[in-house]
C-alpha cells in the first residue's frame, strides 16, 4: 500500500526490563494470587504476561519517569503534518505473540522496530496513524512479538490525506449469550498504578489534559482496559498459561473514567485456526456503553493447558 508516510521507519529503540517490571505489570492488570507464575519470581513457572511488549514502546530502557510529551515529539513522519502529541488517544491495537519473553532482558539487547503502515485523514474528528512494531532480539534478529497500533490524533484532520481502508470487524455472535462475563470496579488509583509500567501520559494522571480534550478530566489508559480484558480471557479460557495465547486485539471505543465499572463479555466461537480457538469479546461500562469493541483473541481453550 502506498500513501503519505507509508513505509517510513522510525529509528530502532533499545528496550529493557527486569523481573520486577514483569511483576509490576502483572499486578497492575489484575493477576491474582492464584497466578503466582505471573506474580512471584521464584515460582518454577515464572513468566512474563504475554501482552507486556505493548508497554515497552513507552518504557524503553528508562528506570525513571520520563516526559511523555517530549518523547512523542522526537520523530516526525515525512510527508504528513506534524501532529500534536498532547492530543492523541489509542484507536486500536493488535498483538501477535511470536515467542515467550525471557523474564528479564539483562545481558541481552532487545529493541523495538517500528514502521508506518498508513496515515489516514478522518476529517474534522482527526487523523489515524497506523504503525507496526516488532520486538526483536537485536543480536539474533529474532522477533518475539508484533504490535499493530492505530493512534488517533484528536481534531487534527482535514489536511487532504487519504481516508484509509474500511476496518475489518469482529462482532459478537448474534443471539448467543456470552460464555464468560467478568466485572472490574476501577478506582481513582487504577491509572496511577498502571502508569508506573512506563506509560506516563499526563492524560491519565492530571485532570487538565483531559479537560482540554473534552473528556472532563482524567481517563484511564485504554491499554489498561485492553490488558485487563486479555488477562481475564487467558485466566478463564486458557488456564492462565501464556503458552495458550497467540493473538489478541480490540478497538478503543470510548474513554473510561476512574471509578467506572468494566464488564467483559466473551464468546467462544467454536472456530479454530489449528489448535487456537477464536474468541470474540467486548468490554462495556455499567451504563452499557461499549469501551472496547472489535475484540478478538486466539486462545487454546480447555483444561489441558492449565499450569
Amino acid at each position: 500500500m502506498s500513501g503519505p508516510g507509508v513505509g517510513f521507519e522510525y529509528p530502532s529503540r533499545e528496550v529493557s526490563w527486569l523481573k520486577r517490571d514483569a511483576l509490576l505489570f502483572a499486578n497492575s492488570i489484575g493477576c491474582t494470587s492464584e497466578e503466582l507464575h505471573f506474580l512471584y519470581e521464584l515460582d518454577p513457572n515464572f513468566a512474563v504476561f504475554p501482552t507486556y511488549p505493548v508497554i515497552l514502546m513507552f518504557k524503553e530502557t528508562h528506570p525513571e519517569v520520563v516526559d511523555f510529551y517530549a518523547a512523542q515529539k522526537s520523530v516526525t513522519i515525512p510527508g504528513v503534518p506534524v501532529f500534536d502529541p498532547t492530543r492523541v488517544v489509542d484507536g486500536q491495537r493488535l498483538l501477535e505473540f511470536l515467542k515467550p519473553l525471557p523474564t528479564s532482558s539483562a545481558g541481552r539487547k532487545f529493541e523495538v522496530r517500528t514502521k508506518v503502515l498508513g496515515v489516514y485523514d478522518k476529517g474534522k474528528p482527526g487523523t489515524v496513524v497506523e504503525t507496526q512494531t516488532d520486538l526483536v532480539d537485536a543480536e539474533k534478529n529474532e522477533s518475539y512479538a508484533r504490535v499493530t497500533t492505530s493512534s488517533f490524533y484528536v481534531g487534527q484532520g482535514n489536511w487532504g490525506g487519504p481516508k484509509g481502508p474500511a476496518t475489518v470487524n469482529f462482532p459478537p455472535p448474534e443471539g448467543k449469550k456470552p460464555d464468560l462475563v467478568l466485572e472490574n470496579q476501577t478506582t481513582n488509583e487504577t491509572p496511577l498504578l498502571y502508569r508506573l509500567n512506563g506509560d506516563y501520559n499526563p492524560l491519565h494522571a492530571h485532570p487538565e489534559p483531559g479537560a482540554k480534550m473534552g473528556f472532563g478530566g482524567v481517563i484511564i489508559h485504554g491499554l489498561y482496559s485492553w490488558n485487563w480484558a486479555c488477562h481475564g480471557l487467558l485466566q478463564h479460557l486458557g488456564g492462565s498459561n501464556p503458552a495458550n495465547f497467540k493473538e489478541y486485539q480490540a478497538r478503543f471505543a470510548s474513554p473510561v473514567r476512574p471509578g467506572d465499572k468494566l464488564i467483559l463479555e466473551a464468546w467462544k466461537t467454536g472456530e479454530f485456526k489449528g489448535e487456537w480457538e477464536e474468541i470474540r469479546f467486548l468490554v462495556k461500562n455499567s451504563h452499557g456503553k461499549v469501551v472496547l469493541s472489535n475484540g478478538r483473541a486466539l486462545i487454546k481453550t480447555g483444561a489441558k493447558g492449565k499450569l
